[in-house]
């Protein structure tokens, strides 16, 4: 595989815990379990990491997310802390900067200032990135950055300064999406950052997807004839 046919940033929509926990006969949160494991996110960060990948972005809860009942977003939250908490030592140990993208003033105040310290505490680091997606929505985002426009009193917008409102305000465009689960849609990710991103659906389950599955989609990926319009 060409090095130069690597995306440069890549979405990843993790769909399909609690569809993979009910095919094994297991209650639906021990899908999000299994999904969150330490071991599971870093070893496909490694195989992104080790192919010339910058920038990851995952997707761990979306604003629509916020509908589903009350118990499974408390599990959520409790193990989403447990998780990042237990990220920032492999953080460090690999020199992954860490930034959160998305909404901060409705999520519970202990995701926020675990969020918080990963971001300060990789925020020296620069050559691998990878964005937490937690409140997250690109309506919502949208909305956002022009009311923020609206705030600073702007009259008139062209694409360079209407990003620079955007959450991932000095990230490069995603240039390959994947989805999970076999669904075949991007639920809003990202929309003005991935107008011409490549779009890659798995059929497995996340729990399921493993590193050699991302290099597939990564060789899918070089394999694809991009004209960007020309």
């Amino acid at each position: 595989m060409s090095v130069n046919k690597v995306p440069s940033h890549i979405g990843i929509i993790p769909d399909g815990n609690r569809r993979w926990a009910k095919s094994k006969g297991m209650e639906a949160f021990k899908g999000h379990s299994k999904s969150a494991e330490i071991g599971n996110v870093a070893s496909l960060l490694g195989e992104a990491k080790k192919l010339g990948v910058e920038y990851v972005s995952i997707w761990g809860f979306s604003t629509e997310n916020w509908n589903r009942p009350e118990l499974e977003k408390r599990f959520l939250f409790k193990l989403l802390v447990k998780s990042f908490n237990e990220f920032l030592a492999y953080a460090h140990e690999d020199k992954i900067r860490i930034r959160h993208i998305g909404r901060k003033d409705r999520l519970p105040k202990e995701v926020v200032a675990t969020l918080e310290k990963l971001e300060n505490e990789t925020a020296k680091y620069k050559e691998f990135n990878v964005n937490f997606c937690m409140d997250y929505g690109g309506r919502d985002e949208l909305i956002r950055a022009v009311n923020k426009m609206i705030a600073d009193g702007k009259n008139g917008v062209d694409e360079i300064s209407f990003a620079s409102y955007l959450d991932t305000v000095g990230i490069p465009d995603v240039e390959l999406i994947i989805r999970t689960s076999g669904e075949q849609r991007t639920s809003g990710f990202m929309p003005f950052q991935s107008d011409y991103a490549e779009l890659y659906f798995s059929e497995k389950y996340f729990p399921d997807f493993k590193p050699e599955d991302l290099r597939e989609a990564i060789e899918w990926f070089s394999d694809r004839k991009r004209n960007f319009g020309k």
